[in-house]
């Protein structure tokens, strides 16, 4: 057994210290150090031992989580995890949270059902493992920058391939191109850098990033005023078009299905799989039957195995797969995976992955 991920509880309410507390310690391989009820008795904590992931709230009466973050991240950087409730208006500045440096989110647990609180504890504890093992940056992108400043706007002809690549286009299939893309931690800034760089026009893109309910919704709206691309949460029965983004709403499965030439997305409630709802392997294993050979995977950072079976079935059903590097992940852990299970055909840093993603469609 390695050593256990010591973990920070901040939060103003000593109901929600406990029952998270007592949550992680849970796990043999968390180990809760101390608690703290506001970003003060943090700071204080902190001098004396440092932890390896810190769960923070957003809000508090001293002083904001995401002020305390980002004080945090300039200083001395530690993973962490913001810990909310769960409303569709705190889902904006949980996705501010995100881009000034915290690594994932957490809903504050909430007794009830005990199957339900369970289930909680298993995504909260793999949440907080995850964070133990990202990559972090000491100064992590302005919330406010503008796209060009850090992912170079591809033009449609800056996307073609060279010429010598598009010998085979008049046999090409003219069925559309879908790309089906999973991600977990790490992966709201990554998909960010991956949209941000795909031109109007690109081929109907379907998307699982592992997050928890409600904030999809505020996700996909902060994408869409950033892309040239339409981003939206998935609704059940939602077309897959050329130029347009779907993206798995939290707490449900997202499937990609196709009537002769039409594809469309259903949503769906269920099981965890693979431990997620949503799961990347839900959205690949789907993708491979609908789409087969018109289809392109794109695995991104994230934790664990997700993914990776359901690549595999894609590569099987002649589907032509990318993983981002692990340079450019925040954690290797996903892309890893499916790479060592041999469904992955190009492994690229995160900024080459969008031009890829375009030569692909002109080569089949």
């Amino acid at each position: 057994m390695g050593k256990k991920v010591r973990v920070l509880i901040i939060d103003d309410s000593a109901s929600v210290r406990q029952t998270l507390a007592g949550l992680l310690s849970q796990d043999p391989e968390i180990e809760v150090i101390g608690v703290a009820s506001d970003p003060y008795v943090a700071a204080n904590r902190l001098r004396e031992d440092i932890p390896d992931v810190i769960t923070l709230d957003v809000e508090m009466p001293r002083m904001d989580g995401i002020t305390f973050l980002r004080k945090l991240m300039a200083q001395h950087p530690i993973p962490v995890v913001m810990c909310s409730s769960l409303t569709v208006e705190g889902s904006e500045t949980l996705l501010q949270a995100l881009e000034a440096g915290a690594v994932d989110i957490i809903v504050k647990p909430k007794i009830g059902a005990s199957d339900h609180l369970a289930e909680q504890a298993l995504m909260i504890c793999d949440t907080v493992k995850s964070a133990a093992k990202a990559r972090l940056r000491r100064s992590p992108r302005s919330a406010s920058a503008a796209p060009s400043e850090h992912a170079p706007k591809l033009t449609a002809d800056a996307m073609l391939p060279p010429a010598r690549a598009r010998a085979g286009d008049a046999m090409a299939k003219t069925t559309e191109i879908v790309i089906s893309v999973g991600a977990s931690t790490g992966g709201t800034e990554a998909l960010k850098d991956f949209l941000v760089a795909l031109p109007a026009n690109a081929p109907g893109i379907v998307i699982v990033q592992h997050m928890p309910e409600k904030f999809t919704a505020a996700f996909a709206k902060r994408l869409d005023g950033l892309c040239e691309v339409s981003v939206k949460e998935a609704e059940d029965g939602d077309p897959v078009l050329r130029g347009h983004v779907l993206i798995a709403p939290g707490g449900r499965h997202l499937l990609l299905e196709r009537t002769g030439a039409r594809y469309f997305v259903s949503v769906r409630d269920g099981p965890l799989v693979s431990r997620h709802r949503p799961s990347v392997d839900v959205l690949f294993r789907s993708t491979a039957r609908a789409a087969g050979p018109n289809a392109v995977g794109v695995i991104l950072t994230g934790m664990g195995d997700d993914g990776a079976r359901g690549m595999l079935e894609m590569k099987e059903a002649g589907a032509f797969n990318i993983a981002q590097d692990e340079e450019s992940c925040v954690v290797f852990g996903m892309p890893k995976e499916a790479i060592a299970r041999g469904g992955v055909d190009r492994v690229l840093p995160l900024d080459d992955i969008a031009r890829e993603v375009m030569w692909t469609q002109h080569r089949r």
